[in-house]
């Protein structure tokens, strides 16, 4: 069972716009993009990285599906008292890792 992970995500106000951006994902247009312009996340900074974190370190919705849905393939809506979230999830480890981490050079963690 993984213990850590890397996810991305985008935080927004409600789950209308959740849907219109996971359109907007499945025809190309970039997670970095999407974050960065519509993520009330601090993240969005950095394409809505959240990082490498620790299984039980986000809040208990975000935590079960970052450690539950499928890797590289955006997900959401996810609820939690923050918002609604699309995330990401880039790799997982400890316990046998799912995929490789991405090469360095294209790590966003």
């Amino acid at each position: 069972m993984a213990k850590t992970a890397c996810a991305l995500h985008i935080l927004v106000d409600n789950e209308k716009l959740t849907n219109v951006l996971l359109v907007e994902l499945k025809r190309g247009v970039s997670f970095d993009t999407l974050a960065r312009k519509y993520s009330g996340c601090p993240s969005k900074r950095h394409g809505g990285s959240l990082g490498e974190f620790i299984k039980g370190s986000m809040v208990a919705a975000f935590d079960k599906a970052v450690f539950s849905i499928p890797l590289l393939k955006p997900h959401g809506s996810v609820k939690t008292q923050f918002g609604y979230h699309i995330i990401k999830v880039l790799y997982r480890s400890g316990g046998g890792r799912s995929l490789p981490p991405p090469p360095l050079k294209a790590a966003v963690c």
